[in-house]
Order: C-alpha cells, then structure tokens, then sequence
C-alpha cells in the first residue's frame, strides 16, 4: 500500500541508514547468517485491520531470520494462537512466513523495525523509526484498537500520536481512551522470559484480548 499524501513510506527499505549502530549490527548479521532475513521488518497486514499489535523490535533469530513480525520465536507462538482465538488469523501458524497464514482485521508491526543488540532499542533509533508508524497509522483508517506489548511499545505509540505519558500510565489489562478516539490496551510483553518466569500467564494474556473483544463490540 502506498503512503498517505505527505508523509514517507509505510517500512523502511532493506539496507535503511537511519540508524548507524542498528546498521553495524545488521551488517554483522548478514555476514553470519547470509540466508537469513536481515533487514527492517515489514509490518504484517490483514485486510481492513481494526487492531493494531505494537512490539518492540524484531528478535534476532524470530524476526529478523524469517522476515514477518513474531515469527520464529516463542513470543510469536502465544501472540499468534491468542489471535487466531479471537479471530484475527486464518490458516495454521508454523512460524514460517510462507505458511500461508492471513491476518483478519489486524496488524502486527513493531516499534524499530531493525533488530537492536541485546534486544534493547536506544531512544533515539526509537524517535527515529517512529514516522513509519505515523504513516502506518494515517495509511490504515480502519483502525480502532491497538495493543501495546510492553511498556516501551505503549509509550512509543503515546508520543507518536501526541498524548501525554503521565495521563496514560501502562499497567498490564489497562484500556486507554486517546483523543484521536483509538483505544490503547496494554499488556506485558509475551516474550519466553515473562511467561516462564509467570510474569505473564496465557490467561493473563487472552484476558487482555477479552478486553479488546468487548471494547470492539461496544
């Protein structure tokens, strides 16, 4: 899809500079692993989405291997069953790209598109992937609800449409009503190290998606 009138793309291009430590990083990779993705990470779109996934950034051999949001790690495998529950998937997820897997009425993207070392994303590489988001956003006008995983991604999506961090204090099961009539909900991030140290409990995580549910049919 292209960008709205005035603002640039939707995804960074393959060998995008912005960023030069997330560049090094990447360019280490390519050389490691050559078959592997290696790239900022397009966002993964479904027909006329009403809910938008916010993450963090790509893992290094989830995203960044395979090429498609939460695809080849553990946080991939309870997000994309919790949306296949409630309807926002068809088809089988195998954690491949190429499963023929369709989102309906969703859109999964991440905060920096890039892979960070160590998974953590320095403020300033955030502040400089956030226009791709203000374009996603202004690109999809069907959108109604967005899920932030983790704090970093509630935060980021707060400034990137303008609200103010302390009106809206992240708190996993919250339900933010924005000015700009979106509704945020929060949850903690669905990463292996959150679920098995019980941070995060698959109960824990399908109660949020109860919330965008019923927030959906009001």
């Amino acid at each position: 899809m292209p960008s709205p009138a005035g603002l640039g793309p939707l995804d960074p291009d393959r060998d995008c500079a912005l960023c030069p430590r997330l560049v090094d990083f990447r360019e280490d990779w390519r050389r490691r692993e050559p078959s592997w993705f290696n790239a900022p990470v397009p966002s993964f779109v479904g027909d006329a989405p009403r809910l938008l996934v916010v993450g963090l950034a790509p893992g290094v051999r989830g995203a960044n291997r395979t090429g498609r949001p939460f695809t080849g790690d553990y946080a991939g495998d309870l997000l994309y069953e919790t949306l296949s529950d409630y309807g926002f998937s068809k088809g089988t997820f195998r954690a491949d790209p190429h499963d023929g897997l369709r989102l309906t009425g969703a859109l999964i993207t991440n905060a920096v598109r890039c892979v960070p070392p160590e998974n953590k994303p320095l403020p300033a590489e955030i502040h400089a992937c956030r226009p791709f988001l203000v374009a996603t956003l202004a690109a999809h006008p069907t959108l109604t609800d967005v899920l932030a995983l983790g704090r970093v991604a509630h935060e980021t999506f707060l400034r990137t449409v303008g609200e103010k961090l302390t009106a809206h204090p992240f708190a996993h099961g919250a339900i933010h009503g924005l000015a700009n009539g979106l509704r945020l909900h929060d949850s903690y991030h669905c990463s292996r190290y959150n679920t098995n140290t019980g941070r995060l409990t698959r109960e824990m995580f399908r109660s949020v998606f109860d919330g965008i549910a019923g927030a959906m049919r009001v």
